[in-house]
């Protein structure tokens, strides 16, 4: 079952993980020299390579409505 996210979690998901990398976190997609300078060593560029590529490990938690009684 592939999950859905909605463009607001995918920004979140994407904008975290780019903060990560920027500071430093080791990227979990392979890249050679020539791909990284080709993005210009964009942490936003392989945030997304690495969410659509289904390599980050985080969950969305959504809260369920509450069952009537």
């Amino acid at each position: 079952m592939k999950v859905r996210y909605t463009k607001y979690e995918e920004a979140r998901i994407i904008g975290a993980r780019a903060l990560q990398i920027a500071m430093g976190a080791p990227m979990l997609v392979k890249l050679a020299q020539k791909d990284l300078q080709k993005i210009n060593f964009n942490p936003i560029e392989i945030a997304k390579m690495e969410f659509y590529q289904g390599l980050l490990p985080l969950t969305i938690k959504r809260p369920l409505p509450k069952k009537a009684e």
